[in-house]
């Protein structure tokens, strides 16, 4: 059996990505500081994994944790774009730093794959949907430069040492175990429990902005396929993941209604310096060289997440 090591594996994808893992049969290790992610993701699987309670810019503990590891699944990430207009440093030593302290310790270590979370955030407000990796990158937030940092030394390891290398460009992730109590939360487990709470959702801007929400379990798929394609194909190259559909903020508001039987009010308050106003995916690339297909549609993928913030406890 292979040896998995996840970084970030305590957060919403990486926890998701662990219990994948553990289905079909891997040994997993994950390394965390549980600066966000929680001890709860992982308390029904903890004793199944293999847990180094560490931060990645932590050279010899990154070093334990990688030692043995065939791939290596990058999620460790301050993951919000309005934090990072705030604690830009921060963000970058995180984001950037820590990616390329990922990378030497893989090197170092022999690892056959890393698996890099990047995001859509490379692509910025640039006007042109959908958008596609051969677009200029254009990030107008320090979580946007930082993560398209990581893919400049995902590419650079692969083109200088030989290290396999993909980097996946996520689009609005949603799903289950996704934190909706923090400043910074995403926006559907926001939208689901105010819902749930009597509580009118909270929309920055008019909701006509627009995202390409995908399911986790898509995630986990491309995650999967990213590991396992030829590196001949795959190596050093940068993949979308979405749905490749476009849904507003409004539109997210009166599906989540009809899900419940009841209409939906959002409340509108001003919108927040470093979003994004539209994103929408073209995942050609990732179907032809990764065999990548969003089993999960937008629709069905809400509607599973509702289901589980409604389950008691």
């Amino acid at each position: 059996m292979a040896l998995a090591l996840v970084t970030g594996g305590a957060g919403f994808i990486g926890s998701s990505l662990v219990r994948a893992l553990l289905a079909r049969g891997d040994v997993v290790r994950v390394i965390d500081n549980f600066s966000s992610g929680k001890r709860e993701n992982l308390a029904d699987v903890v004793d199944r994994i293999e847990l180094v309670e560490a931060d990645i810019l932590d050279e010899r503990a990154l070093g334990r944790a990688i030692e043995g590891a065939e791939v290596v699944f990058h999620e460790a990430a301050i993951p919000s774009v309005p934090k990072s207009m705030l604690e830009p440093v921060e963000n970058h030593a995180a984001n950037a730093t820590g990616t390329l302290r990922v990378l030497e310790a893989a090197r170092r270590a022999h690892v056959r794959r890393v698996v890099y979370a990047a995001s859509s955030a490379a692509y910025g407000d640039e006007p042109t949907l959908p958008k596609i990796e051969s677009m200029t990158p254009a990030p107008i937030s320090p979580y946007g430069g930082s993560k398209l940092a990581g893919e400049l030394y995902m590419h650079v390891y692969a083109r200088a040492y030989g290290l396999e290398t993909v980097s996946l460009r996520y689009f609005n992730v949603f799903g289950p175990r996704q934190d909706p109590q923090s400043e910074y939360a995403a926006v559907i487990p926001k939208f689901i429990t105010a819902a749930l709470a009597g509580r009118q959702p909270r929309i920055f801007g008019d909701g006509t902005q627009s995202r390409d929400f995908c399911h986790i379990d898509n995630v986990i798929e491309a995650n999967f396929k990213a590991a396992a394609a030829d590196a001949r194909q795959v190596s050093g190259g940068v993949f979308n993941v979405a749905c490749g559909q476009a849904t507003t903020l409004n539109q997210v508001v009166a599906l989540i209604g009809e899900a419940l039987g009841r209409k939906l009010e959002a409340v509108h308050d001003a919108e927040r310096a470093g979003d994004i106003k539209h994103s929408h995916a073209d995942v050609s690339a990732a179907r032809a060289r990764l065999g990548y297909q969003a089993a999960v549609s937008f629709a069905e993928g809400l509607r599973r997440t509702i289901d589980w913030y409604k389950r008691p406890g």
